[in-house]
């Protein structure tokens, strides 16, 4: 513990503050802006909102990456701050926020508790892994990332008419489990928010579903 203290006072930073204004932290603090939003509209029972919220989200979380890669002078401690901040965001974007959108679709019945507490249980193994031990080989992940937990959410719920309320809070329980447990898994996936032509898909999937979730909303 002494070292660790030893090591952050080492680093001497700035003011608090100081990083609200870096671009990336900026991007980084609007896609926290969109989950809160997700979970006020799931708490609200509007699950359209709360879609838009979700896919924004992660496409700022993709952006925040692709515009510190490209950035000149920033330095060793503004990508320590940086990479912080996205670990902590991304706790509330992809485990906290999909563990409520269950629990509100479920009309928060006990029985969804135990699926939420997998997803938000998942989500915290996967990140605490990977701030350990990165990518691997320097390219892959490993088990689902989970910015496509919510991507895959976003896109099912396209779907939600289809079935009734019983049917689709079952489809939803499973869809979670199953995406927390690739979560966790040993199978290796690629970086995808790593590059640009796919941060341009994610971009055009986040204005199309963004229409048809304002649509439906209208």
């Amino acid at each position: 513990m002494a070292v660790e203290k030893a090591e952050s006072q080492d680093l001497q930073p700035n003011s608090i503050l100081s990083y609200a204004k870096d671009l990336p932290n900026i991007c980084s603090l609007s896609g926290l802006a969109c989950t809160l939003l997700a979970i006020y509209f799931s708490i609200s029972g509007l699950y359209a909102a709360a879609m838009i919220g979700m896919i924004w989200a992660v496409a700022f979380d993709w952006a925040d990456g692709l515009i510190a890669r490209r950035m000149k002078g920033r330095t060793r401690i503004d990508g320590i701050f940086g990479g912080q901040l996205d670990v902590l965001i991304d706790i509330v974007s992809y485990g906290v926020t999909p563990a409520i959108l269950l629990l509100s679709y479920g009309n928060f019945e006990p029985v969804y508790l135990f699926g939420a507490f997998l997803m938000l249980a998942a989500s915290a193994l996967r990140l605490s892994y990977f701030t350990t031990f990165g990518l691997a080989d320097g390219t892959q992940y490993t088990g689902l990332a989970l910015d496509n937990n919510s991507i895959f959410i976003v896109f099912i719920f396209l779907f939600e008419g289809v079935f009734s309320h019983d049917v689709f809070s079952v489809v939803l329980y499973a869809t979670g489990l199953g995406l927390a447990a690739l979560n966790v898994s040993n199978i290796k996936t690629p970086k995808l928010s790593g590059n640009p032509l796919n941060v341009y898909i994610l971009a055009a999937y986040t204005i199309g579903v963004t229409i048809i979730y304002g649509w439906k909303l209208l």
